[in-house]
């Protein structure tokens, strides 16, 4: 697997949801979920609705199986990730077992290299430098919340890292990097 890059910049995450918001509800969603959750692309792909609605209501977690550990993760819906799973909900017409990023030709979640496509494609749309993959959701994560005070420990916990300099490397802060972290407690 080739090693992507964190998309540091919030002006450009910002104009990447800009472009895929006219290019697909599906695709948007794909995309601040995984920025917001850290969940690795195979699962998000694996989702279908039930997954994350209990009747009509969304839920605030969303568990997906840890096989490192026997056990469900939980992963916080936050305000950004359920608000356009609300709109991408109202636009379509699901079943509660359907895949939430299903394919438009089949019924079956989209490939993971279809992933990768629409991710690197509005990347490179948007003059985002640097590699760019399906990973970069992850990592892209895993950089803004270690900036907004996220402890390494719950960081490292999440990737399933065996010390904090792995994900230190892995979230793309340098070693003997200095930069200012926000305690973003926001009451």
């Amino acid at each position: 697997m080739e090693y992507v890059e964190p998309i540091k910049d919030i002006g450009k995450i910002n104009e990447m949801k800009k472009l895929l918001r006219r290019q697909s509800q599906r695709d948007l969603l794909l995309f601040v979920l995984g920025i917001n959750t850290g969940i690795r692309v195979s699962d998000l792909l694996s989702l279908k609705v039930e997954d994350i609605r209990e009747g009509s209501m969304l839920k605030e977690f969303l568990y997906i199986d840890d096989p490192k550990h026997e056990e469900k993760k939980a992963y916080y819906l936050n305000h950004s990730v359920r608000s356009e799973l609300e709109i991408y909900l109202a636009s379509h017409e699901f079943n509660h077992t359907d895949y939430l990023f299903k394919s438009k030709k089949i019924n079956q979640p989209i490939t993971r290299q279809q992933a990768y496509r629409i991710i690197n494609h509005a990347a490179k749309e948007v003059g985002i430098p640097g590699k760019i993959g399906t990973h970069t959701l992850r990592k892209t994560f895993g950089y803004h919340a270690y900036r907004k005070g996220i402890a390494i420990s719950i960081l490292k916990s999440i990737y399933n890292h065996n010390s904090p300099t792995e994900t230190l490397r892995y979230i793309g802060i340098e070693k003997g990097e200095q930069l200012p972290i926000k305690v973003d407690v926001n009451l």
